[in-house]
């Protein structure tokens, strides 16, 4: 089991969202790891997105409250490192989110980020050539 998993914003709405196409697979992934790690970034995306599909955002920081996700991630520190990530990455249009997640990943080398977003993280290196290691459903 790797010693840090970093969670995405796609998985977070997909347990929160029971009609969602990946809740179930996102269900297995919240019993099969203890704890997420994840950045305030992706809290934001996930609360904005799950107020757009009409649900309460208080639902992702209830999961922070549970202690079922845990921010580590202080972007002050990293903001060098994140500015050049999404200018690496502008072509394939990575946002904040995924930048802070690339970031993460470098900081452990044992991280795997679980994630929706195959296409992305498939492009996305750390440290310039490292294969970011993820976990996705598959297709």
């Amino acid at each position: 089991m790797p010693r840090r998993v970093l969670i995405d914003a796609g998985p977070i709405i997909a347990y929160l969202r029971q009609n969602d196409q990946f809740h179930e697979w996102t269900v297995r992934q919240f019993e099969h790891f203890p704890e997420f790690v994840t950045c305030d970034a992706v809290l934001a995306e996930a609360c904005a997105r799950l107020n757009y599909f009409g649900l309460k955002q208080s639902a992702v920081i209830d999961l922070l409250a549970t202690k079922v996700l845990r921010v580590d991630f202080d972007s002050n520190l990293k903001a060098d490192r994140v500015a050049t990530l999404m200018k690496k990455y502008a072509d394939a249009g990575m946002d904040f989110a995924d930048a802070c997640l690339v970031a993460m990943a470098e900081q452990v080398a044992d991280s795997l980020v679980v994630t929706l977003d195959t296409k992305d993280f498939s492009v996305y290196r750390r440290h310039e050539r490292q294969v970011v290691p993820f976990l996705a459903p598959p297709k």
